[in-house]
This record gives C-alpha cells, structure tokens and sequence, in this order.
C-alpha cells in the first residue's frame, strides 16, 4: 500500500468518533473498490410541512449517521442514482481530472484545510455542499483518505476516510 503525504510531522491526533465496529469499515478496512452504478434511482421520502425529507444512514445499531461502507464492500448511502440534484454540476471536470491513483492502494493524509478546499499530495478538493455535514469528524490535518470514481455523478469523486469508515462526494479543484 502507497501512503501519500505532505504535511508536517506527526500531529496530536483530537479525539472524534471512530468507525471501525459492527461491520463498519475503519483503520483495519479499505474498500476494494468503488461503489457500483445504483441500479435505480431511490425514491425520496415526501417532505412534510415544505421541510426537506431527511435521509438516514446508520442502518444497524452502532453504524454512523452518514455514508458509509460495510466491511463487506456495501456502499450505504450511494444510492441516489445519476440525477440527484444534489450532484449536479454544470461544468463537470472544470477544472481537469484527478491522476493521483485510485482505491485502496493509495492512500493518502489530509494535508490541511476544511471542507471547502482540502490538500492531499498537492492536489486539492472541495467537499459538495450537501456531504459536508458528514465530514463533521474528519481530522483536517492528519486523517488518510482514499479516493475512488463515483459510477453516478458526472465530475465527482469518493473521499473515503480509513479511520471511520465514511466517505463524501468531493470535486477535484486542481
């Protein structure tokens, strides 16, 4: 396995909830591959009083509140299919694509950032706007994440982060 970094030396590591229990990927899981194309598109929940309906993800007790992939290669939560909206982009791969390798054998430290611009190998990512919540645990300046294509989503990646087992739709920024 490649690890990839460019930040500095060893940081204090905070504490944020772990991943890696009841079937849950974590510092012991990289998934293989990418999730497959959703096979149809999930039908949302019909809002109530013009409130946006709210997903779920934790699907067995002891699972995270957020996307997340099974020890079993299960990707929880990339079901949407290709015309979520949340995903849509319209310029795709404006600002080229990302040639630093895919999967679980290049793994990579975050290297700095938020969110809204975050650095790994001197490539740089943004979080989409609707995943961002689900990076509320992420260490910004230590955790490894793997990248994989996303089969759906025109112009995206997967950002999947070794230590809890979750992921986020990112965008590659250059």
């Amino acid at each position: 396995m490649l690890v990839f970094s460019l930040a500095g030396p060893a940081q204090e590591r905070r504490e944020a909830p772990a991943g890696g229990g009841h079937g849950v990927g974590g510092e012991q899981h990289i998934p293989a591959h990418g999730p497959p194309p959703a096979r149809a598109e999930k039908p949302k929940a019909p809002a109530r009083n013009n409130a946006p309906a709210q997903r779920t993800f934790a699907d067995k007790p002891g699972h995270p509140e957020a996307p997340h992939v099974h020890t079993n290669g299960k990707w929880v939560g990339h079901d949407t299919g290709r015309n979520d909206a949340n995903y849509h982009l319209d310029h795709p791969w404006e600002h080229g694509h990302f040639t630093g390798g895919f999967g679980r054998s290049h793994v990579w430290h975050l290297a700095g950032g938020g969110p809204q611009r975050f650095g790994i190998g001197g490539f740089f990512f943004s979080v989409a706007a609707a995943d961002i919540a689900f990076c509320s645990g992420w260490l910004w300046d230590s955790d490894q994440i793997v990248i994989y294509e996303d089969p759906d989503h025109e112009g995206w990646y997967l950002a999947y982060n070794v230590r809890l087992g979750t992921y986020a739709h990112v965008q590659y920024l250059g």
